[in-house]
């Protein structure tokens, strides 16, 4: 109750125990929040969008009978950033807003679980709140029963409660499971008729926004700001010799509230000295390491493990009984000798206290699962394949010999629905270096039927940041891959703005097509004795001659054709050939038969796809597919007034570089990216590249449902 707030209006001269709203009485409260960690104060986006000029103010009582304290408080982030349609004392879900004090002050916090609210299996929950009583503001509670859910399980899904009606003023405060002792949630709202509300999650706050720039510290992340001070606060404040009453720690001891492997004074001490350590450097990151101790079962729970103490709730639910306790200390050496985001002053000697109480906990252990955690410790300090030391962000960091290997990528699928061609359904999924598709959630999360084509940016927002945080390293950004039916593949995906109002996808990381329909004939085969050899030996039997790099003229479609040009393409030698345009002259796109005697090195270029021809220059990519090219370079072309449709010249000259410099076509998603990013800036040498599209289908990644895998090369 002590760490339970009001807030208010920002402004001077009301009595701040009044509710306010009319002109006699301007106390201007707003709704409940609650100290999740020193000088950082949760609640809902709605209660503090009424506020002005981003801030509100925060009404506290540290103890019974002290007084209340008034303190200026900033609006830091909110979830989602903006709502769809604005409507005042209303958010769509998560409906989360952080609040920072503008000045230090004494007040206890709330103890925050570290597991999702999924994981909750009480029948009630305790809420609290403000509201007003008799025209003075006054603390309520209540007891509500938790009735599911309400909305899909991803950012839209909310816990039901019921049983009590739940008076107005309290959205915002704190929902606490009586039986553990610790806070789960953020009540949102009442029902339209009858008892009970909604309440968010707090792992809602996972899906904040990860910062764009270099990490320096854990304050450039709110984050991970918010729960390692959570976690500190909580370890000093039970260490404190002084303490005059319980901490939350004694008294989730005396609910006996164990996770199966740690009682609550051993998780207060680990995740404490957790956060005394940089936060991990990636979602990616932190997600291998739970599923290289969990064997591959780790929680898919929307949204991901973000910081250590997501990764410790994890872990409870995966084991219980014997062998628990070693996985949570396994996980608490994979944290110690991570890769780090930045080094602070202090991380040796976090390291080194966090090593002792790993030591001292598994002092009842087996002798050798102890000395397995002593190895770690003096062999293997930081991840085996150290290459170099790199500055970032003025921070010197350790860069693995993993950041060259092949990394995961995201998949955004999009199908027209047949009889309204003008909606799409859709999946968002993970693309493992093995192949391997994974959806960005379990049950029907990342997916979608029937979207209208306008609303596909707004609602792939949040499905899309999530398998972005789980792909993003920190020096380099996830590609995306689009899965598009060939009368599609001109679809502008790179140029949509997610979420609202930022850079366009083409601009934050790689973006490229592939296309869903290539329609290859698995079962096509050459003649052994008549076809081509992809390593360029001569045909033979009178068939055409190759061309030096190994191409034919004529030949069937087939797997084989396809693999031969993806071998080429992958080495020096790379050229382009402009296959819709002769001197400046539309032309049409030639024939699958004529194609196929380009040469195997070769990168096809169209410069006028879309505008007054988009059928045409479909068409003409259509052509290129099934020619058994699986990399080509196009200029998307617009309606619009002063659109360069006419004079190429300069794009055929610049994109022949860009190609010929490439040396290799695994190249091509970046170097477009860079091309893109230096648009945006308006750096004048990328003039050239408006509107530029990139076809990379890679013949050994086949998207979900295609029934041929090509051979290993």
């Amino acid at each position: 109750m002590a760490a339970t707030v009001r807030i208010h209006r920002t402004g001077a001269g009301y009595a701040p125990d009044r509710p306010g709203g009319a002109p006699e009485t301007p106390g201007g409260f707003l709704g409940s929040g609650y100290f999740v960690a020193p000088s950082w104060v949760l609640t809902c986006a709605h209660v503090v969008q009424q506020g002005e000029g981003g801030r509100v103010e925060v009404v506290y009582e540290s103890e019974p009978g002290r007084g209340e304290a008034t303190v200026v408080g900033e609006v830091v982030a909110t979830l989602p950033d903006t709502p769809r349609t604005p409507v005042p004392g209303s958010w769509p879900a998560p409906d989360l807003a952080l609040v920072r004090l503008l000045e230090p002050t004494e007040h206890a916090c709330v103890y925050v679980t570290e597991r999702p609210a999924a994981f909750y299996g009480g029948e009630n929950v305790v809420y609290l709140g403000w509201s007003e009583v008799g025209g003075v503001l006054r603390r309520v509670n209540g007891t509500c029963a938790v009735q599911g859910t309400l909305g899909w399980a991803d950012s839209d899904e909310q816990m039901r409660l019921g049983g009590d009606l739940l008076p107005p003023g309290v959205s915002g405060g704190p929902v606490i499971d009586p039986v553990r002792g610790e806070v789960v949630g953020v009540l949102k709202s009442q029902l339209d008729r009858g008892l009970g509300g909604t309440c968010i999650g707090v792992e809602q706050l996972r899906s904040l926004p990860v910062p764009d720039g270099p990490v320096t510290s854990e304050h450039d992340d709110p984050y991970q700001a918010v729960f390692h001070a959570h976690d500190r606060y909580h370890m000093d404040r039970h260490q404190h010799p002084d303490a005059a009453v319980g901490t939350w720690t004694d008294i989730q001891s005396d609910l006996g509230a164990t996770t199966g492997a740690l009682t609550p004074q051993q998780r207060t001490q680990l995740l404490g000295r957790l956060a005394e350590l940089p936060p991990p450097a990636s979602t990616r990151g932190l997600l291998t390491l739970l599923d290289g101790l969990l064997g591959g079962q780790a929680v898919a729970r929307y949204p991901a493990p973000r910081g250590w103490r997501d990764g410790v709730g994890a872990l409870y639910e995966s084991r219980r009984g014997e062998g628990a306790l070693e996985l949570v200390l396994e996980f608490a050496m994979g944290a110690l000798t991570a890769e780090r985001p930045y080094l602070a002053a202090g991380t040796d000697a976090a390291e080194e206290r966090l090593w002792k109480w790993v030591k001292w906990t598994a002092d009842d252990r087996s002798a050798r699962f102890r000395s397995e955690l002593r190895h770690k410790r003096y062999q293997g300090l930081r991840p085996t394949g150290l290459a170099s030391a790199q500055s970032h962000g003025g921070v010197p960091r350790v860069k693995l010999a993993e950041d060259l290997a092949p990394r995961p990528s995201v998949l955004l699928e999009l199908e027209p629905c047949g009889w309204e061609p003008d909606r799409f359904d859709w999946r968002v999924s993970v693309v493992q270096p093995t192949g391997e598709v994974l959806p960005v959630a379990d049950d029907s999360r990342g997916t979608s039927r029937g979207t209208a084509l306008r609303e596909l940016p707004g609602r792939l927002a949040s499905p899309l940041a999530e398998a972005f945080r789980r792909c993003d390293d920190l020096d380099r950004r996830a590609a995306l891959q689009v899965a598009l039916p060939r009368t599609l593949l001109d679809l502008d995906v790179d140029a949509w703005e997610i979420p609202s109002g930022a850079a366009a996808l083409g601009v934050q990381r790689p973006v490229f097509v592939r296309c869903a329909d290539a329609d290859l004939d698995p079962d096509a085969d050459l003649d052994p004795d008549g076809g081509p050899d992809p390593d360029g030996d001569p045909a033979p039997h009178g068939d055409p001659a190759p061309d030096p790099d190994g191409s034919y003229l004529g030949g069937p479609d087939s797997l084989h054709e396809v693999e031969a040009r993806w071998r080429f393409i992958r080495r020096p030698g790379l050229r382009t050939a402009i296959v819709d345009c002769a001197d400046g002259i539309r032309v049409p796109v030639p024939s699958e038969h004529e194609l196929r005697g380009l040469g195997h090195s070769t990168v096809p270029v169209l410069c006028r796809v879309g505008g007054q021809w988009r059928q045409e220059s479909l068409d003409g990519l259509g052509r290129v597919v099934r020619g058994g090219f699986r990399v080509a370079v196009w200029r998307r072309l617009t309606d619009k007034p002063g659109q360069p449709d006419a004079v190429c010249a300069e794009f055929h000259r610049r994109v022949t570089d860009t190609v010929v410099g490439a040396s290799s076509a695994e190249r091509l998603p970046e170097l477009i990216h860079e091309l893109r990013a230096g648009l945006r800036a308006g750096r004048a040498p990328a003039y050239w590249s408006a509107g530029i599209a990139l076809l990379y289908d890679d013949p050994r990644q086949p998207l979900p449902g295609a029934d041929h895998v090509l051979r290993a090369p």
